[in-house]
Order: structure tokens, then C-alpha cells, then sequence
């Protein structure tokens, strides 16, 4: 580390943060590689440690003697004032190099609500925010991950998105890269030869129109460039590439443990979950390749707390036998295993005497919804007794804490929905004291968390309108005068960073001049509440002449051209309309163990959509 940098430390809350050399950093020659990379997180160093895909990718890239990744994050506002007071530009972690010193800049787009970040972090590294004013081939900047299925927010400022799973994609486009810059290409020719390779969209090639009443005309792709672009993805998970060990942080983060994926995508379709129609279709990993996993990061990390990822734990068919070979090695070496994401209809007995190894801290299930009638609009295919019979084998099986997650807000909702969700929580309180087997001694405690629906693209509700803030802060209300005791606890998501998040989630090119312009007026960290500032994002909206209710409180039409419609992420717009309409007809469709409901993912030929039935 620079000594210009070191000097800081002393007057920033977490030095940690930025002293990177932890076990298993990697550490290069810059003389001796092609290609400098900086894996730019944009958020805080404890958020983006926690992150799994940047642990996949640094690695994977790292594995390349040609190519040097390193970390960024975002620096707190501590240190950020540090460095603009000493004129420090942006580093990396592992050389404490400028930004400026690298070849591309590549950003994760895990929240809408950091896309700020990424013009302030450009900012501080003294590099150009839009792609036009960067016209060498340096300081290329790219971004992946799940809000690049909608990237038009960003289009004027991001180079290139990766489309889907970026294990093969980003390889192919830094190879591509490193032949460009060793023959002098310029970047105009870089990029359009990028636009051919599958799953990999370059804004600047495609030109957008629009109608008198603001909504997209037409997207027109370039001669030679492709009218659609499809997502990639890795159809066979055993063999898909996952580092044996990971940077092992020196203060603690949000996730602080080993994370194992066991299988990428969700059976479920819940109507409202992005997540769960994106990653399709349902790819699983063998029991013996997870249990490789796991035991090579546990012997090179330290960690003694594995927890198994993925969209639904629970639905991973092999999840009895995984844990049965866990326990072989775990018991013993004194690790726990933690699985998150269980659904109420995953939770057994057989799987409660499993996971005793696990500190009772609570468990964690999402009902979505609190009548049985809303639950069946978005699909979430769980009913009440289920959720009963569930929370009664937690309390026999010695958890007294139980945590529930809603949403508020979601198509076709009342007010009798809202106060549903207070009375499932009273039901799960009724429920500890009449179970004979509870923990003895022990009160319960029950919250209730209540998240705002914010619609998504390639999602059955992408044509939603949001509640508009007040309707959202009437029913958070209503929500808490309907709870009447005190073992349960009520919480809710700010109404103003939903109502952004669904801006920016819907939105178009437009919005790329109200970001800079919020920019300007200092808005960062907007998913951090200390910092989010409404005010400032409605005063850089009218600067832009730019209505964010169009966005984000606007019915849109089935017919109307939506800004994500050239990507293709294999999910046909006529299921989505299909699974919109049987929403609004209380009418759910089976998960796709039980039966295929022609999504359309069965176009990547893999996965479980050509598994033997």
C-alpha cells in the first residue's frame, strides 16, 4: 500500500476496509500481465465481500496468468472525504493502483439502488462517467449481474453489459480485449466485434425512438449487430467453474462464512420474483461436487459455518443426502451448516434433527402474502396450515424465534390482505403456546417484515404499476395498528427507496441524464437510509424534465414496447402475459417438477427442462 493512502487510515471508522493483503488475495506482476481488471463493487467493502459471483469471477479471472483482477469497493463517506481532501484517486485493494491504471472497469449490478455509486466511484478515480467521452480503449467500462436485465438506466455510461451467468462470457470478452490492445484496434471496432458474442449488449449500437406519449418506439440495433440478445448461462453445474478458496476478510461482513451453491434457478414462479425467472431453467449441482466444495473452502478459509445457497435450499432434490455427507466431516471438525432460503413446504422433521448443528438463532420463512387468496395471485403455492404445521416443528425441534417475511403492495391487494399479515403473525404466537413440546422456559418471538412490491422486468407483473408512496405508507399503517401483541414485531421497508428502486427497475435511456444529474447534487449510498435523499432525486428529475411516476406508478400495456424488450433471457413474453392474466383469475400453475408450463426456457436445451421426468 501507498504511504499517501496509509496516511488516511488513521482518520476513517474502519480501516479494514481498505488495507486489502487478507489470506487468499491474490498478488501479480503488473509488468507481467495484458490485461488489468478491476472488479468494482458498488457498495460498502462489508456488502461486497459478502457477494458469491465476485468470489466466482475474481478467482476464475485470477486463474489466467494474463489477466490481474482486483477488488474495489465503494468507500464510506468517511473515507471518501479523506481522499478528495488529499487528492487520492480510487484504488484496488490488492496494489493499491489508481483505477485510471487499469484496462477495464467491470461493475456488479446486484440493486438499482447503487447505480449512483458507479458514477461517483468513476468520479473518484478521475475517469470520464460517459462511454462517449472515453474514446481510447482504456478504462473500458462493463457490468453484469441481475439489474443488467434492464440496463438502459446505465446505457450511456457502461460500454458493454453481460447478459446472465458470466463464467464463459467474461473470459470470452477479456480475450477479445487483449487481441484488440495488442493490434491497436480502436474501440469502436473492439466493441462491435464484442456485440458478437452471445450474451453481450453494447448500448451504443442500438438506437432508441420514441412516441409522442414518452412510451419506446422501436429499438434499432446497428447493421450487423443482432436484433435481440440472449442471456448465457452454464448448463452443466458440476463442471462450471468454482474456486476451491476464497479472500478471507480481516474485519467482519455481512455474510461472514463459507457459501456452497448447490443449484442456480427456482422451480416456484412466484410472479413477483425477478430472480426466479431470470436464472432459469433449475440447473443442480451433484452431492458429491457440493461436498468437494465445501470441504475445500472450509480447509482453506478457516470458516466453520457453511451455508448452502441458492434461490430455494429446500428444493434441491439431493438436499437429505448432501447433508448426510456433510455431517461425515462437519460433525466432527465442529462446522455448522446453515440453510437459508427454506420454503415452508421444505421444512421436515428428518431436516430439523439434520441441521441441530445450526446455533438456534431463528428461521426465516416468506408466506409473501397474508391471505390465502393473495398467495394464490402471486403463486406462491403455500397455505396456511402448511405454514402451521411448519412453525410447530421448528418450536418441538427447539427454536422459540421466528422470522416472517410479506410484501405490501402486490397486485389486486385490500386493506382485509394487509391486516392478513398481522393475524398470520398472532396465529404463530397462538401456536408456540399451544404446542405441548416448545422450549421449556423460553418466550417466543415473532416479526413480521414488510417489504414494498416493486415490479420487475421479466417478471408476470413487469406491467404493474407500483402503489404510489402514500398508498404504501397507508397500508404500513394499517399494518401496524392490526398487530395486537407484543411477541410480534412489525417492520417495513422505506416506501421512497422502493418507489426509486421501481423507477430504475422499469426504466429507460432517459433516466441515464437524471443519474448524472443526481449525481452532481451528491446522491450515493441510496439503499443506506442515512443517505438516501428523495428530495435531491425529485430535484434532479425536474431538471431533466423527467416524470418518475411514469416509471414506476404506470399500468403499461401488453402490447407496449418495454425498454428490455431486445434482451432475451428465455422466457417467452406470451407465458409472462399468460401467468399476468391467471394472476388476476386467483389461478395458480404448478411448480415445474409437477408439470412444464412451456416458460420458454427449454431453449437452452439443459437443465430441468431435459431432465428424465
Amino acid at each position: 500500500m501507498n504511504q499517501k493512502i496509509e496516511r488516511l487510515l488513521a482518520q476513517v471508522q474502519k480501516p479494514g476496509r481498505y488495507v486489502g493483503g487478507e489470506l487468499n488475495a491474490v498478488m501479480k506482476d503488473p509488468r507481467e500481465v495484458d490485461v488489468r481488471f478491476a472488479f468494482c463493487f458498488p457498495d460498502t467493502y462489508e456488502v461486497g465481500m459478502s457477494h458469491l459471483g465476485m468470489k466466482i469471477l475474481y478467482s476464475l479471472l485470477n486463474e489466467k496468468a494474463y489477466i490481474w483482477c482486483e477488488r474495489v469497493f465503494a468507500p464510506w463517506v468517511d473515507m471518501e472525504q479523506q481522499m478528495r481532501d488529499h487528492g487520492v484517486e480510487l484504488f484496488a485493494l490488492e496494489s493499491g493502483d489508481s483505477l485510471r491504471q487499469f484496462d477495464i472497469l467491470g461493475f456488479t449490478l446486484q440493486y438499482e439502488l447503487s447505480y449512483s455509486n458507479i458514477l461517483n466511484m468513476l468520479e473518484l478515480a478521475g475517469i470520464p462517467l460517459r462511454s462517449a467521452d472515453r474514446p481510447g480503449l482504456e478504462h473500458l467500462v462493463v457490468a453484469g449481474g441481475p439489474c443488467a436485465c434492464n440496463p438502459e438506466p446505465l446505457a450511456d455510461f457502461v460500454d458493454l453489459f453481460f447478459l446472465g451467468e458470466g463464467e464463459e462470457v467474461d473470459l470470452e470478452v477479456v480475450d477479445l480485449y487483449r487481441t484488440c490492445k495488442k493490434e491497436g484496434r480502436s474501440k469502436r471496432e473492439f466493441l462491435f466485434a464484442a456485440a458478437q458474442i452471445p450474451g453481450v449488449y453494447v448500448p451504443s449500437l442500438y438506437t432508441v425512438t420514441y412516441n409522442d406519449d414518452q412510451t419506446i418506439a422501436a429499438v434499432t440495433p446497428e447493421e450487423g449487430v443482432p436484433a435481440k440478445v440472449t442471456k448465457r448461462l452454464m448448463l452443466d453445474m458440476d463442471r462450471s467453474y468454482f474456486p476451491d478458496k476464497f479472500v478471507v476478510p480481516y474485519i467482519e461482513i455481512v455474510h461472514d462464512r463459507t457459501v456452497a451453491e448447490v443449484f442456480r434457478g427456482c422451480i416456484r414462479g412466484c410472479r413477483f420474483c425477478q430472480a426466479g425467472f431470470i436464472y432459469r431453467p433449475v440447473r443442480e449441482k451433484s452431492v458429491e461436487v457440493v461436498n468437494q466444495q465445501c470441504f475445500d473452502l472450509c480447509s482453506n478459509t478457516g470458516y466453520n459455518e457453511i451455508s448452502l445457497s441458492s434461490l430455494s435450499t429446500s428444493d434441491y432434490t439431493a438436499l437429505h443426502p448432501l447433508l448426510d455427507r456433510l455431517m461425515e466431516w462437519t460433525k466432527e471438525d465442529k462446522t455448522s451448516v446453515s440453510l437459508p432460503s427454506l420454503r415452508v413446504d421444505g421444512f421436515t422433521d428428518e431436516l430439523t434433527s439434520k441441521i441441530k448443528t445450526v446455533r438456534k438463532s431463528g428461521l426465516t420463512f416468506a408466506p409473501e402474502a397474508g391471505t390465502q387468496r393473495l398467495r394464490d395471485v402471486i403463486n406462491k403455492n403455500v397455505k396456511e396450515d402448511e405454514l402451521m404445521k411448519t412453525v410447530n416443528m421448528a418450536f418441538s425441534g427447539g427454536w422459540s424465534t421466528i422470522k416472517l417475511y410479506f410484501m405490501i403492495g402486490l397486485p389486486t391487494e385490500t386493506l382485509e390482505d394487509v391486516a392478513g399479515i398481522a393475524e398470520l403473525g398472532q396465529k404463530v404466537v397462538n401456536a408456540y403456546y399451544a404446542n405441548p413440546d416448545k422450549p421449556k422456559g423460553r418466550g417466543v418471538s415473532v416479526t413480521v417484515s414488510a417489504s414494498s412490491f416493486v415490479p420487475k422486468p421479466f417478471t408476470p407483473f413487469q406491467w404493474e404499476p407500483q402503489d404510489t408512496i402514500e398508498t404504501l405508507r397507508q397500508k404500513q399503517k394499517h399494518l401496524v395498528r392490526s398487530v395486537t401483541s407484543r411477541k410480534v414485531t412489525c417492520n417495513y421497508h422505506d416506501a421512497d427507496t422502493s418507489f426509486m428502486e421501481a423507477v430504475f427497475a422499469r426504466g429507460d435511456r432517459r433516466l441515464c441524464a437524471v443519474l448524472e444529474k443526481a449525481h452532481a447534487l451528491g446522491c450515493k449510498f441510496d439503499g443506506w437510509n442515512d443517505y438516501f435523499s428523495l428530495s435531491k432525486w425529485r430535484e434532479a428529475f425536474a431538471a431533466c424534465g423527467v416524470e418518475p411516476e411514469f416509471y414506476a406508478n404506470r399500468r403499461r400495456s401488453f402490447d407496449e414496447v418495454l425498454p428490455w424488450d431486445h434482451l432475451d433471457y428465455g422466457i417467452r413474453k406470451e407465458f409472462l402475459i399468460e401467468e399476468c392474466q391467471r394472476a388476476y383469475a386467483d389461478t395458480t400453475t404448478p411448480n415445474c417438477r409437477e408439470s412444464c408450463s412451456a416458460c420458454g426456457a427449454a431453449c437452452f436445451k439443459g437443465g430441468i427442462c431435459h431432465e428424465a421426468r
